[in-house]
């Protein structure tokens, strides 16, 4: 069992850039789904699996870098982003649908009974630890970035999100309520962020990155204050941070113009469904080969100490912990030169 690291500002650095034109883009069908992938090198298959509100262009600083260390680099559109299928149905964004889609693209690029490593950030990583609870004989290895794994069961979701909202409440003096209770409510998010998408983007990676200010009234922006926009408490700074570009911002902001924020939202409105679908595995653990990354100044990683601390019983096949110093939420974007060494060291240990 590996005991959490804490990396700084030493680590030696290898950033690898990756030329849109360089990679191969496809379209994978099984089942009436379409997946869109982007896909360089060869090797081993090595599937990434990106989160919220982002795109498989969030891996660009890794897919070459893998590519170069001998793997498959294959990094998806979810289901509700970028060309991939969008059902407008709320239930069709259940874990057990994007657990689906991850096998089905395994199958699509591997034939059947091929095997995918899997690297999951933000939801991609929920999304891919329950992918190999679920599937372990198609998925031998699983790393997750910025939400460690938290086995299925505990307290009914949406409730527990309503007493954090409440515990902000108490912290601030204010009526607050936590983002995930926000976007519950079909249409009410997607209202505000598709009013000016790029400005909604830019606000929610400042936002949740170590370049983030704290807000005046003292809250955070995973809170909402009554009266309030949810990104209404970011300070824009006047210029991007170092780790996104105008290109970067472009890239992400028309992807969100074509597709919408809807189906992305709809993830978060499944997950009292998702806490009865897998009720079966309650308390399971994962005993693949397992990696964990976070951020020092990351909310999930803040909120979830007592899941890292439950590691051992959770991830018995932990082979590292990482808490990268300085690092907001966007971990493979804001540290990309370590998460990369950390991704190949591990990908080549297995």
């Amino acid at each position: 069992m590996a005991l959490p690291t804490y990396i700084g500002p030493a680590w030696r650095k290898s950033r690898g850039q990756c030329h849109i034109a360089s990679v191969k883009h496809q379209v994978v069908e099984f089942r009436g789904t379409r997946i869109h992938c982007v896909e360089v090198g060869s090797g081993p298959l090595v599937l990434l699996v990106h989160g919220f509100p982002e795109s498989w262009y969030s891996w660009r600083h890794q897919l070459p870098v893998i590519a170069e260390a001998g793997f498959r680099a294959v990094a998806i559109d979810v289901r509700g982003y970028g060309r991939s299928s969008a059902p407008h149905e709320v239930e069709a964004y259940g874990m057990v649908h994007h657990v689906g889609d991850n096998v089905g693209v395994v199958e699509a690029l591997a034939g059947p009974g091929g095997q995918a490593i899997l690297i999951g950030h933000d939801w991609g990583s929920p999304i891919v630890a329950h992918s190999a609870l679920l599937r372990p004989e198609v998925f031998p290895a699983v790393a997750m970035l910025s939400v460690p794994y938290n086995a299925p069961g505990g307290p009914c979701p949406t409730e527990a999100f309503a007493k954090m909202g409440e515990l902000a409440s108490s912290m601030t003096g204010l009526a607050e309520e936590f983002y995930i209770s926000y976007f519950q409510e079909p249409g009410r998010a997607e209202k505000e962020f598709e009013s000016d998408v790029r400005t909604s983007l830019l606000k929610f990676y400042v936002g949740a990155s170590a370049d983030a200010h704290r807000s005046p009234d003292g809250g955070t922006t995973a809170t909402k204050a009554k009266g309030q926009m949810l990104l209404d408490r970011v300070t824009l700074p006047d210029s991007l941070p170092g780790w996104l570009s105008e290109a970067d911002l472009d890239f992400y902001t028309e992807q969100f113009q074509y597709a919408g924020f809807r189906g992305p939202l709809n993830r978060y409105r499944n997950v009292d469904r998702d806490w009865v679908d897998l009720r079966a595995w309650t308390a399971a653990p994962i005993r693949q080969p397992s990696l964990f990354i976070g951020g020092d100044r990351d909310g999930p990683v803040l909120w979830g100490q007592n899941a890292i601390k439950r590691f051992p019983e959770s991830l018995p096949g932990l082979r590292g912990s990482h808490i990268l110093e300085n690092c907001g939420h966007w971990v493979q974007q804001e540290k990309p030169e370590i998460v990369n060494q950390l991704l190949v060291d591990w990908l080549k240990s297995l």
